[in-house]
């Protein structure tokens, strides 16, 4: 996918059990691209040995041995931090943390991280006495204050065997947290962006009900290409995929459900818009009057049945043909007020030969800022995680995204978006 590629991450490690998960964490940003360097104390090679770490990143690991000043090397403190676009510290132990937070700098990691001046996560790992403890407590506050993104522990059994607070955060969200950092842009950072997703389910009764072949995969996608890029995310979907923690989803089955939800969720962007606006100074009101954007990339269903029932029907109630009263579905997208939004349609087609004409209807008919248009077929079928768009713009102008992930084709369509709509907005 090559989600990072070319970025430089510096991972630094402590003397923690939790050590060995990094390993995967290292493994994640490699595969995204990423170029990682390693950064291990003495108390860290306690629990994993440096090749370890050398054969997953491919790198020499640095440490209090290995610093060298000479002028062709990156490998000291200082060098190493112009090198990275992002310092990792995972696992922090307790020691590491209250050392940061005091300014000392008697180890290789420490030296780094007072001399490192861009972003730095710190994933803390400890025993729940040792986070609890008032000191501790203290220093992640400082360290809050000192530009430090504290990545917060979660309860579960510790090594010790204890079960409490301490245990180092997931790797997959040490990985979207640092991908977030690394991907942010001003454009989307803290703009309220609202989408639905899935193909919605009409119930027939209790046991039967009309739904569609739609995955939801697109909108998860563009979903956690929002995320990277920094925007405030809710998703409204009738499909459970995993998604960055940051995402705050809304688990719908119907299209009533759906629509309260999409017009609530709508409704709460624009009020805090309105609200903040009033209370922030100037800076930070240009960052909050941010337009916000509704995404429709779910497939709704276009009749109902018109007498859902309860409990199961009985076939024998019903006979050798079963003919299903079916009536219009209401058109969420076409139903919401876009007054104060940019809206984003997404249309599935199977005919080639008309497809564009439709979406170009659909785009006038439906009031839209745009439509991402997709050919479905034996190459580009429900379900994969791949797709190819035609991004028909609101002045019909047509921008065509070959076949790729899913998400690589999210995070084109967050740039199309933003250079078609940056240059009305007051910046």
């Amino acid at each position: 996918m090559q989600l990072l590629k070319n970025k430089k991450i510096l991972v630094a490690v402590t003397g923690s059990i939790a050590v060995y998960k990094t390993i995967e964490l290292i493994r994640l940003y490699i595969k995204a691209g990423a170029k990682v360097k390693v950064i291990m104390t003495n108390g860290a090679k306690k629990f994993i040995s440096p090749l370890t770490f050398e054969t997953i990143s491919q790198n020499k690991i640095l440490d209090e041995q290995s610093e060298d000043w000479s002028t062709d090397t990156i490998n000291n403190h200082i060098a190493i931090g112009k090198w990275a676009d992002i310092f990792v510290i995972a696992p922090a132990s307790a020691n590491t943390i209250n050392k940061l937070s005091n300014g000392i700098a008697d180890n290789l990691l420490l030296q780094t991280a007072l001399a490192y001046p861009r972003a730095k996560l710190l994933a803390p790992a400890a025993n729940t006495n040792m986070i609890k403890n008032p000191i501790t407590q203290a220093s992640l506050k400082m360290l809050k204050l000192c530009n430090f993104n504290i990545i917060s522990t979660q309860s579960k059994e510790l090594a010790c065997k204890d079960i409490g607070d301490g245990a180092m955060a997931d790797i997959s969200y040490i990985f979207d947290l640092t991908a977030q950092e690394l991907l942010k842009d001003d454009y989307w950072l803290n703009r309220k962006v609202v989408l639905n997703g899935g193909g919605t389910i009409e119930k027939i009764d209790d046991i039967r009900y009309i739904s569609n072949f739609s995955s939801g995969k697109m909108a998860s996608s563009l979903a956690t290409a929002l995320y990277y890029k920094g925007a405030d995310v809710c998703i409204v979907t009738t499909k459970d995929i995993d998604m960055p923690n940051g995402i705050h989803q809304i688990k719908v089955e119907s299209t009533q459900e759906m629509n309260s939800y999409v017009k609530d969720s709508i409704k709460v962007a624009l009020k805090g818009k309105m609200t903040n606006a009033t209370l922030m100074d100037n800076s930070t009101m240009q960052l909050i009057q941010k337009k916000p954007y509704f995404f429709a990339v779910a497939a709704v269903s276009d009749y109902i049945p018109t007498y859902p029932q309860n409990g199961k029907i009985k076939k024998q109630d019903i006979g050798d043909s079963w003919k299903l009263d079916l009536k219009q579905n209401i058109d969420i997208l076409k139903d919401i007020d876009k007054s104060n939004i940019y809206t984003i349609g997404f249309k599935a087609e199977t005919d080639i030969s008309s497809a564009l004409d439709n979406a170009k209807n659909m785009l006038e008919n439906k009031k839209l800022d745009g439509v991402c248009l997709n050919i479905i077929d034996k190459n580009n079928s429900f379900g994969s995680n791949r797709n190819k768009i035609d991004f028909v713009s609101k002045n019909k102008a047509v921008t065509h995204l070959e076949n790729d992930t899913k998400l690589n084709i999210s995070l084109k369509l967050l740039d199309i978006f933003k250079n078609s709509n940056i240059n009305n907005e007051t910046k």
